[in-house]
């Protein structure tokens, strides 16, 4: 291979680890969100509402770097579910709006555990891990714009 391919080689791609570790981390959730009956989608958009209880859906979309088509269903699943409960703004019949239910509320108690069951299985040190959150974020800073 000349120096010129290297630039394809799977070892030499940023996005590889990233898409893998990502895979990993979320694959340590899938038992432990199962006992909540939540998918990992379900769960990131729960810890909106346990800390912010209502937001518009595009609010949410962007908190999550998520779209509409993806949001849509989430969010439909979790009303389904009794977890939230969904509107259309007084203020802007085109604006949807998602609150939490005491259902979703309750559902935060045995959510409590999955953090520290889920960074057990990730073998870095705090600090390792405040580098790693800093720089995924300034990846994710870079990208917000597509």
């Amino acid at each position: 291979m000349d120096r010129k391919e290297e630039v394809l080689k799977l070892e030499n791609q940023l996005c590889f680890p990233l898409y893998a570790a990502a895979r990993t981390v979320v694959n340590h959730y899938h038992p432990l969100l199962k006992e909540l009956d939540l998918t990992y989608t379900q769960y990131i958009a729960m810890m909106v509402f346990w800390e912010q209880e209502t937001c518009s859906a595009k609010e949410l979309g962007e908190k999550l770097f998520l779209d509409s088509g993806t949001l849509t269903p989430v969010l439909k699943s979790l009303e389904a579910k009794g977890l939230v409960r969904r509107y259309r703004s007084r203020e802007d019949e085109r604006v949807l709006v998602a609150e939490i239910t005491p259902a979703g509320r309750a559902l935060k108690q045995k959510a409590l555990a999955v953090p520290p069951q889920v960074a057990a299985c990730i073998p870095l040190q705090p600090e390792e891990a405040a580098v790693l959150y800093r720089l995924l974020y300034k990846v994710l800073a870079g990208t917000a714009d597509e």
